[in-house]
């Protein structure tokens, strides 16, 4: 008996053994912040889009996100390249041989009061404003705090925050935000501009853990 209990306790401290070896082995696998920014100004993910990253984005992030999807990434920016963003119908489709969906919205910014917070789980937010400017809000992690339990079918969960702890920032054409997982988020709120008024296309891609 004493054997067979030794034998289990063998086990599983090879089995935790192991499991800390990959995590070790996964976060040294961390792209550096130096070589992700060296990616990004690179371009080669571009596929002829012509924009940048603003600068909240996570380039670290940007880089394994891209590196694991690579086929939905750059079937992303090919068709944000060769699609007339300016002129194309407001609605909602389906990027070809994706399960990307793509949002084009003609809307206005709003004072932040009318204006949800989010995150998401499943899916990353890419937004990139083709007219006009959009506000946004990046939230405090220390000081914000989920106020509804996340919604699986609906992929959100909503904070209660303090704006003045929050990150405000604006977004115009040229430059794309992505909100990761990480990125508790508020969109399309009022901005020092006089016009409110903006396209923007909205993509739901993948997060691959």
């Amino acid at each position: 008996m004493k054997t067979i209990s030794l034998r289990i306790i063998f086990s599983l401290l090879l089995i935790a053994i192991t499991a800390q070896g990959i995590e070790a082995r996964n976060k040294s696998k961390k792209v550096s912040k130096k070589k992700a920014a060296a990616w990004v100004a690179e371009g080669e993910w571009k596929n002829g889009f012509d924009a940048m990253p603003d600068a909240t984005v996570n380039l670290q992030e940007f880089y394994a996100q891209y590196h694991k999807n690579k086929a939905q990434w750059d079937a992303a920016f090919k068709w944000l390249a060769e699609t007339d963003l300016l002129n194309i119908p407001k609605g909602k489709l389906m990027i070809p041989g994706t399960n990307i969906r793509a949002s084009i919205e003609d809307s206005k910014n709003e004072p932040l009061e009318k204006r949800k917070s989010e995150s998401h789980r499943k899916k990353i937010d890419f937004m990139y404003v083709v007219k006009g400017s959009e506000g946004f809000m990046l939230l405090d992690h220390n000081t914000s705090t989920p106020n509804c339990e996340y919604s699986e079918e609906k992929d959100v969960i909503r904070y209660d925050y303090i704006p003045e702890k929050s990150h405000f920032f604006t977004s115009t054409p040229k430059r794309f935000v992505i909100c990761f997982p990480s990125d508790w988020h508020i969109a399309k709120v009022k901005t020092p501009f006089s016009d409110q008024s903006l396209r923007v296309v909205v993509l739901k891609i993948d997060y691959v853990e």
